[in-house]
């Protein structure tokens, strides 16, 4: 790698030494950009590559509410914005109880890369909590999201900084955060956060844009080999938000989505998932996996299990970071799986893809394969801007339309800088110089 890189690296890992999970991002983006740095020496000589790994804020806050038997708990709050060079931090907030501040930089970095892809004025940011919604009442996550903004409230708004949704985050989240947010600062200001309910400001197709955007992507880049997505076999990991919503995607194309999981193991149907039961027990019902089996006698419940062993076309890891190791891997390439689409952030292991690499398998990294929610949040921030309301068809178009477009810039500096068909090198290359562009325009801040 080019000495700059290798210096930059040292400097962040000493720096962040106790979050790996940040350090494996930081390092996966920069080792991609040797041919850049070579052409362009302004980068170093403004050392734009440490400058872009620090982020401009991060927060932490404690969070103390009470349980539905009067307990008082206690919680750990964090909002990292990384990067506001080409607009104002955008990023989700994540409750889960492995959420930490590595994880967030982690995110918020991914995010940076991710929102420049998209060609939209968003910056890169993120937050959460380690609070876990599961299992929890309406009640208990109203206080705990009031007492979340009670702090998040004085760092936000829609021209600093607009949360969204992740994991544990979903329109309830939003709603209970909202309500809070326009309490506390006695304005309805719609653009604060994004993931919002249709009936009140949200947009038609954002609730479906991570999954559809990442079968979307997946599609470019069959079409780029002159293939397609109809007949396929297709197995997808998680039961969120990401995984329900390309399961959809992926069967109104023509394929055949024969699994997915949760937490807890893995369903295997065979003839292919039922879309409309995955929906009512996932979204409607908040049940676990588990229970598909139930409705759907001739599907497996595979208990502790992921889906990476299911013989399948394509690969879909929706759930979370570094889901999918290099045994994972190894076992998909025997099966005969030819490509793989993140549609979660970072849920491949660096051994893993250079497993996919040598097999060549074709390979869509998450900072653009799964732009498409973030997209469409920009696109809800708009709508509210413009105190307009669009269809879901002009949403879904639009979401369509940039998920090309992310996967040309992709192939375009992929062939340019890197390999052909390198998605990895064109989605770090493509996103990196339009925010290096933007710092120098900035000066030094």
């Amino acid at each position: 790698m080019h000495p700059y890189i290798n210096k930059t690296l040292d400097i962040v890992k000493k720096r962040n030494h106790s979050e790996p999970v940040f350090l494996q991002a930081v390092e996966e983006v920069l080792e991609t950009l040797d041919p850049v740095i070579v052409e362009h020496p302004e980068i170093e000589e403004l050392n734009l590559l440490e400058r872009l790994c620090e982020p401009e804020r991060q927060v932490i806050f404690r969070v103390v509410w009470k349980d539905d038997a009067g307990k008082v708990q206690v919680n750990r709050g964090f909002r990292t914005g990384f990067s506001s060079v080409l607009g104002p931090y955008k990023g989700g907030l994540r409750f889960h109880p492995t959420v930490n501040m590595g994880i967030i930089k982690f995110l918020a970095f991914e995010q940076i890369f991710k929102n420049s892809l998209t060609g939209l004025r968003i910056g890169g940011g993120k937050g959460g909590a380690d609070f876990n919604p599961r299992g929890k009442s309406d009640d208990e996550v109203m206080r705990f999201c009031q007492a979340f903004m009670s702090e998040l409230f004085r760092h936000i708004g829609s021209r600093r900084d607009v949360p969204a949704g992740d994991i544990g985050v979903s329109g309830r989240e939003i709603g209970y955060l909202f309500g809070q947010y326009k309490k506390l600062t006695n304005t309805y200001e719609l653009g604060v956060l994004t993931g919002k309910d249709v009936a009140w400001g949200g947009s038609l197709a954002r609730h479906e844009a991570t999954g559809y955007g990442t079968v979307y992507f997946a599609e470019e880049m069959l079409k780029a080999h002159e293939r397609e997505i109809a007949g396929q076999v297709c197995v997808v990991s998680g039961s969120g938000n990401v995984a329900l919503y390309a399961v959809q995607k992926l069967q109104d194309l023509g394929a055949k989505v024969v699994a997915c999981s949760d937490s807890d193991g893995s369903i295997y149907h065979r003839k292919g998932l039922n879309f409309d039961t995955l929906r009512m027990m996932k979204e409607i019902d908040r049940e676990r996996l588990a229970k598909y089996v139930q409705i759907h006698a001739d599907a497996e419940y595979r208990k502790g299990s992921n889906v990476w062993d299911i013989p399948c076309d394509m690969a879909f890891p929706c759930a979370t970071q570094n889901e999918l190791d290099e045994a994972d891997a190894e076992i998909l390439v025997k099966n005969g799986c030819k490509l793989i689409a993140e549609g979660a952030n970072m849920p491949c292991t660096p051994k893993a893809i250079a497993v996919f690499k040598q097999a060549g398998v074709l390979f869509g990294p998450g900072k653009a394969v799964n732009a498409g929610g973030v997209a469409v949040s920009a696109l809800e921030m708009q709508q509210n801007a413009g105190l307009e309301n669009w269809t879901f068809d002009q949403v879904d178009q639009r979401l369509k339309v940039i998920m090309g477009d992310i996967f040309r810039t992709c192939d375009h500096y992929a062939q340019k800088y890197a390999t052909a068909g390198d998605y990895i090198a064109g989605a770090n290359i493509g996103g990196f110089l339009r925010v290096a562009q933007a710092m120098v325009s900035h000066g030094l801040i």
